[in-house]
């Protein structure tokens, strides 16, 4: 045979060879992202189906109603825990804003910003540049909105609540358009993004410090594989503990999906293109990439999806009841997102395989009620964290879902409060504020995303072999 031939056939060879790995690392991945769920009765398939057929299409079409749209939110307060924000993902770069009283209000300056003198390469200035044009906020809003706020706010504080928010009455808070700024890719990544993360899992996962979680940089064993360790630790804690990690990891695996399908593509003519990367998926949850890690968070979002729809359907009654409305001023309008709210719990009510939550918190009364406080410390002190995140438009989505989580897991601790409801009357034992509200079911809708987005993926890397 010739060297020519040769050189063919192992070619040919070495092709067939690839095909056969990248099959089998497809295939891993898909066998370790099915069946049933840990520490639940309810498998992946059954979760897909639902939210595919059921679920998805009202929950998009009712975040685009008026009342779902526009949120209300703080982004200017301090970091309470160090003064870097880390706005810029250059190592050496950081970007600091006009004086406040050029700046509108909840937005970053853009194109106005100076540089620090470490800043002394091209190519990280423009990434820098592009890191924070893309993290900033639209605030546009128009007049008519602004007006229709006012009367919102007159509403609201007729209403019977029985806790003060601060954050919401401060006077840097604002409504912001959720449809105007939809969750994707930022640049904002780097040693900044992970000391949040960090801080997140280090201090509010009720873990020891000497025990890390898998690939974690910032660790003292990074490069390590210590996923095991980790994980034998973790099964060794009370189902509580358990599901208090697994809901922050699915969090944090929601948000990277959201980021690798709306990842940026290309820029050309200054308008930018969007779209799904495969490479930064596989870096994310690759089995391979993630030594074994990657399934495990994906299973940790469909755990967190579970208990943001048990909350659905558990908060239905406090919607049926005719003193709640959805108000926005236009009763016609308001009627019909009302309509499609109670449709939606009705579909989360009919799902046969919900998380019990019965089983936790359900031993000794006095260290049940301590786990619960626990729980609760820990939660507010990762919304505090929230406001760390040196990225304006990822601490939005940032601060909304964890308001999201946190209602829900609030609904699920007030079971015997929302049974005893009144029909027509205020509830001194449970409220739910229009930003609970708008918080748990934006969040839901971003796990009802993921969810879609990952069969996206799952396709593409199909189609890809």
């Amino acid at each position: 045979m010739s060297r020519a031939g040769r050189r063919s056939r192992a070619g040919a060879a070495a092709a067939v060879q690839l095909w056969v790995t990248l099959s089998c690392l497809t295939t891993a991945a898909e066998a370790q992202l099915t069946g049933v769920l840990d520490d639940c009765l309810c498998d992946i398939e059954s979760i897909d189906s639902f939210n595919t057929y059921k679920i998805f299409p009202k929950i998009q079409k009712l975040l685009e109603r008026d009342y779902f749209r526009y949120y209300k939110v703080n982004l200017m307060r301090p970091c309470p825990f160090w003064a870097e924000d880390g706005q810029c993902s250059i190592k050496d770069c950081h970007v600091e804003p006009c004086p406040e009283s050029k700046v509108p209000m909840g937005i970053k300056a853009g194109n106005s910003n100076k540089y620090s003198k470490a800043a002394n390469n091209t190519k990280e200035i423009e990434d820098c540049e592009q890191a924070n044009k893309l993290g900033a906020v639209n605030s546009t809003l128009s007049n008519q909105s602004k007006e229709a706020f006012i009367d919102w706010a007159r509403y609201d504080d007729s209403q019977d609540h029985f806790c003060e928010l601060d954050d919401e009455r401060s006077p840097a808070v604002q409504y912001v358009d959720l449809l105007l700024n939809p969750e994707r890719y930022t640049g904002y990544k780097g040693p900044s993004a992970w000391r949040v993360w960090n801080s997140i899992y280090e201090e509010n996962c009720f873990k020891p410090r000497s025990v890390y979680r898998p690939l974690n940089p910032l660790a003292p064993s990074w490069g390590k594989d210590d996923g095991e360790s980790f994980y034998k630790w973790l099964e060794g804690l009370c189902l509580e503990k358990r599901v208090f990690y697994k809901l922050i990891s699915g969090l944090h695996a929601s948000i990277n999906l959201h980021l690798c399908a709306k990842y940026l593509l290309e820029e050309t003519w200054g308008k930018p293109s969007w779209g799904p990367n495969i490479k930064e998926f596989k870096h994310r949850f690759d089995p391979v990439e993630t030594k074994g890690e990657g399934p495990r968070r994906l299973k940790n979002l469909y755990f967190l999806y579970l208990i943001e729809l048990r909350a659905l359907s558990k908060v239905a009654p406090y919607f049926d009841r005719s003193i709640v409305d959805l108000y926005t001023g236009n009763v016609e309008e308001d009627a019909k997102t009302k309509a499609l709210l109670l449709e939606i719990f009705q579909d989360t009510k009919s799902f046969p395989m919900h998380f019990d939550e019965k089983s936790m918190f359900a031993g000794n009364q006095k260290e049940a009620k301590s786990l619960k406080e626990e729980f609760r410390l820990h939660f507010k002190n990762i919304s505090r964290i929230m406001d760390c995140v040196g990225c304006d438009k990822c601490r939005l989505w940032g601060k909304l879902q964890t308001q999201g989580l946190g209602t829900a897991l609030k609904i699920l601790f007030s079971e015997k409060e929302i049974q005893n409801l009144p029909e027509n009357s205020p509830s001194k034992g449970f409220q739910l504020t229009r930003q609970e509200i708008v918080a748990l079911l934006n969040a839901f809708g971003r796990l009802s995303t993921s969810i879609i987005e990952l069969q996206n993926f799952k396709i593409l890397l199909k189609n890809s072999r």
